[in-house]
Parts: C-alpha cells; structure tokens; sequence
C-alpha cells in the first residue's frame, strides 16, 4: 500500500490492523529457534529419508523440551519435506495376518538383498532382525552364500543372543536346501516359509530391507567388498543404537531390546556387539 499509494503509514497500518512498531521492527528469531534450524536442516541432510516426527526424535534429548510442532514449522519453512515416491497401482490378494513376537529371540527374519560394486559385480546382503526388538541382528556381505554359509552366519550370532524359536523365510534356495534344513531340525527351530509370491507374509523383514535400500545401499557407492562391509556395519549400529524406530516407541531398537531382554550370564550382550568385526566366513 505505501509503494503503490500515497497512503501515510499510520492510516495503512491502521487498515491492516497491524501496529506501527510491530511494521518497523519485524520479530526476530532467538537463539534457541536459529539453533533449532540449523540442527533440523543438519539431520535432515544426513538422513534424507526421515520426516518432521523422526527428526524431531532425533533432536528430544539434545535440545529438550522442544515442541514438535515447532520443528514442523521450521522444517518446512526450509523446504525439507520428504517427497512420496510415486508406486504403481499393486493387486489387492488375500493376505495372511502376520502373529505378532511377544518376547525377544521368538522369531527371527531373515531376507538377501542384492547391490553391486563399482566394476558392476553383485553382491549379496543377508540381513536378519529379531521381529520383537526390531534389530537389525545381522547383515552379512558377500558375493555368494549357500545355505551353508547362511547357517554359519547364525550360529555366529547365536553366540551371543542364543537361538531363536523360529525364523521367517520366503522360498530361496538358500533357506530351502539341505543344509540348511538339517540345521534347524538339528536346533529344534520352527521354519516358517512365506507362500510364494506374497512378500507382505514376511512384512516386518521387507519394512527393515527397504530402509536398509534407502538409508545405506542408495547412499553409497561401494567400490570394494571390504568397503562395503565398512559402510553396512557403521549403518547397522546407527541403526540399532541411534535411529529411532516409530513402531516401538520412538526409541532405537537396541534401547528397547535391553529393557526386554533377559540377563544371560552365559553370552554377551549382543546390542553393541558388531558381528562383522568377527571377519567374513569362508565359503
């Protein structure tokens, strides 16, 4: 109105209901709030797949007292929303409801999940998670595994945690062959296979693999094997002991573990423990 009018500044402050001082000296923020900003926009740049809510986790404890909503506005004020991935229209079948663990070491999950290096050569991730806890109990790198090696890979962890009840598979030949199975009948552990085709049947193993996919894999551009193993294993502690996870109160996985878990004399505490500092296994 002043740039386009002659109007004086009193009778258009008056107009617009807004006061004089309020017009010359416009509010600043404080000190809290520009910390505030500058910590949202730094998580949100490190952890480019997480919302106003999980960046709001992260930042409970360093800057207490802050108020969700508070971090919603400054977050979107800086144009940090996380944009939907569009997803093709999907077939809705008939879906077997998963039953949900109850205690630690019920059920197990386990799922591979491919990437590539550098030169192009695939590579293989078996990633394994306690369906109560939601930990990440594993994440073994390599270029190939038969069953063999998959049982290898758990009886290392069983060191440390004891074996499971169960363990939650799709139809692999990994998970199907003769060895394998003659593991678990050996152990006493209940197999549960999903039906083929229905990944949904082992939900809570795909959730964790599509954040271990946006989180680490499309993050990084491994270029050796030993470099890969690198990265996954800083992830997988990340995301045991920092990353907070919403369906279990908000708190990292490996929180919630401990305050469920059963002191054992007999094994070590496995929720700071990284399995790959042990070494590969050999084919």
């Amino acid at each position: 109105m002043l740039e386009h009018t002659q109007m004086s500044e009193r009778r258009a402050c008056r107009l617009v209901g807004l006061s004089r001082d309020a017009w010359r000296h416009p509010p600043q923020p404080d000190a809290h709030t520009v910390r505030l900003g500058e910590r949202i926009h730094a998580v949100a740049m490190e952890r480019r797949r997480f919302g106003y809510r999980r960046v709001h986790d992260m930042l409970r404890t360093e800057l207490p007292g802050t108020n969700h909503k508070k971090v919603f506005r400054l977050y979107s004020a800086q144009g940090l929303a996380v944009r939907k991935r569009n997803k093709g229209k999907k077939c809705r079948g008939e879906r077997t409801p998963l039953v949900a663990a109850t205690r630690v070491n019920q059920t197990w999950s386990l799922d591979f999940v491919s990437d590539s290096l550098a030169n192009g050569r695939r590579i293989k991730c078996l990633t394994i998670a306690d369906d109560f806890t939601r930990e990440c109990i594993d994440i073994a790198v390599d270029l190939s595994m038969p069953g063999a090696y998959v049982t290898r890979i758990l009886d290392q962890a069983a060191r440390f945690r004891g074996y499971p009840e169960a363990i939650r598979t799709d139809n692999g030949p990994e998970f199907t062959c003769r060895a394998f199975m003659a593991w678990m009948q050996a152990r006493g552990i209940q197999h549960i296979l999903i039906q083929p085709g229905k990944p949904t049947q082992n939900a809570y193993i795909e959730s964790f693999n599509g954040k271990f996919r946006d989180e680490c894999l499309n993050e990084n551009w491994f270029e050796s094997l030993t470099q890969a193993r690198e990265v996954i294993a800083i992830w997988r502690q990340d995301y045991n002991e920092v990353r907070p996870h919403g369906t279990i109160g908000r708190i990292p996985p490996a929180e919630f573990a401990a305050k469920h878990r059963k002191p054992n004399p007999s094994t070590t505490d496995a929720g700071s423990v990284n399995l790959q500092t042990l070494g590969p296994l050999s084919n």
